[in-house]
């Protein structure tokens, strides 16, 4: 669907849209020239910065050497602050503009996965590491080294550029974006908390991710709500060990389960309003120790993942009592660990629409796409519910090429995605601050 198919079915969207437009400044030349003429300076070594860390990835909160390339790029870059140890290894760096203005934030997240890759890439990861006791591989199999170069690149476009911006940016490189390790806080939660968004404070926020299903050249965006709540689950459905030809002495929680995993699908289907987005998923079940013995216990994990606040409680609410109803009726018993993690990550409308021209005179507006809201979580979402967010894609395969799916082991994301990720970045950057500070031309 393209942005022209988004404005069509609603008259007062379009007023809206026209009197936001009405408000800001006059629309700005294509591109910016000053971009284009630095970008043509800086890509190749900034594609060089993202197959070394494509090459070398670290997990969530172990993100050493990525912090120490990016915290050494900005202070060669002359940034004027430069603060590392951020929740745990994040970066943050400050860079003021030679003109008055308004202060924006952009964010990257540099954590990769627990995958190990199978991709023909010369620049593959090969490393492999312990994570929760086991020995596996580590890659950057969403894209997060795509990220850093991006947002690496608007660093020195915008650097090159600081004595004619009007205000400040504030980079936040990011830590642990897809979770922590158990027992330890991080990520976008814990930069918050530590005071990320002040001192000083921006009045916007914009960050993009990398799409396995979109062509480079391409950058997608969802007005309003676009990434969902995500929640964890852990569940012990208890039982009594028996024979496994004598059922009728022991109570049998693989039965339990299974009943209960079947039985969550009705809190979508009959539980909730057919139109309210949800999704439970039970992905892991562990119970047993041999053929013939009922076991004891059977163990479930799994996510819930929700937009609107009442039908998250109501997804947890309902899991209990089916796990009530089940347990008891089998003669069992069971425990329910329910973790509210990341909330929807939604997309100020407001500032979507006021930027969305600036993407479009990056990119080209044929090349602007409206994407649906996905059941896939950010913790973007917390940067977002302090200060109004601009959350977009941005395509990765060539055309013709192959991409394996996020947290996949063949995914792939083309060097060619990192130019046209600095360019939009840094021109959504530019004219929002051209904007705050009134600047009606370059």
């Amino acid at each position: 669907m393209t942005r022209s198919a988004l404005r069509t079915p609603a008259i007062p969207l379009a007023a809206v849209f026209l009197a936001v437009l009405a408000s800001f400044p006059a629309p700005l030349a294509a591109q910016d020239g000053r971009v284009e003429e630095i970008l043509a300076q800086v890509q190749d070594s900034i594609i060089r910065l993202r197959e070394h860390i494509h090459r070398y990835p670290e997990l969530g909160n172990r993100e050493f050497k990525t912090a120490e390339l990016v915290a050494d790029h900005l202070r060669a870059l002359g940034f004027d602050e430069v603060q590392t140890e951020v929740a745990h290894t994040g970066v943050v760096g400050i860079l003021r503009g030679g003109l008055p203005g308004p202060v924006v934030a952009v964010r990257a997240d540099m954590d990769a996965l627990p995958v190990t890759e199978m991709t023909p890439y010369p620049f593959r990861s090969t490393v492999r590491t312990t994570y929760l006791g086991q020995e596996v591989g580590v890659s950057h199999a969403c894209g997060h080294d795509i990220h850093v170069a991006v947002q690496l690149g608007v660093a020195s476009v915008l650097a090159a550029m600081r004595d004619e911006i009007p205000g400040t940016v504030k980079f936040i490189f990011q830590p642990a974006e897809e979770g922590p390790p158990p027992g330890e806080d991080g990520g976008a939660r814990m930069m918050v908390a530590e005071g990320v968004l002040q001192d000083p404070a921006p009045s916007a926020i914009f960050g993009l991710h990398s799409f396995a299903e979109m062509e480079v050249g391409k950058v997608g965006f969802t007005s309003g709500p676009a990434l969902a709540a995500v929640d964890h689950f852990k569940i012990r459905v208890l039982g009594l060990q028996a024979h496994g030809a004598a059922p009728h002495l022991g109570i049998d929680p693989i039965v339990m389960a299974s009943q209960a995993v079947s039985a969550f699908q009705t809190i979508r289907s009959r539980n909730l309003p057919p139109l309210e987005p949800s999704v439970v998923t039970v992905g892991i079940i562990r119970g047993g120790t041999r053929f013939n013995i009922i076991p004891h216990v059977v163990e479930m994990e799994g996510t819930v993942r929700t937009y609107n606040p009442d039908v998250r409680d109501a997804v947890e609410r309902r899991m209990g009592e089916i796990l009530a109803g089940i347990t008891e009726a089998g003669g069992g018993g069971y425990e329910l660990e329910y973790d509210r993690g990341t909330p929807a990550t939604i997309n100020d409308p407001g500032l979507g629409e006021r930027m969305l021209p600036s993407l479009e005179r990056a990119v080209g507006a044929g090349n602007v796409v409206e994407l649906e809201p996905t059941m896939g979580g950010e913790d973007f979402a917390y940067f977002a519910n302090e200060v109004p967010g601009f959350f977009f894609r941005l395509g990765q395969v060539i055309p013709g090429g192959y991409s394996g799916g996020h947290h996949t082991p063949d995914f792939q994301a083309d060097n060619s995605a990192v130019p046209v990720g600095i360019r939009a970045m840094s021109n959504l950057l530019l004219d929002y601050l051209r904007a705050g500070a009134g600047v009606t031309d370059r």
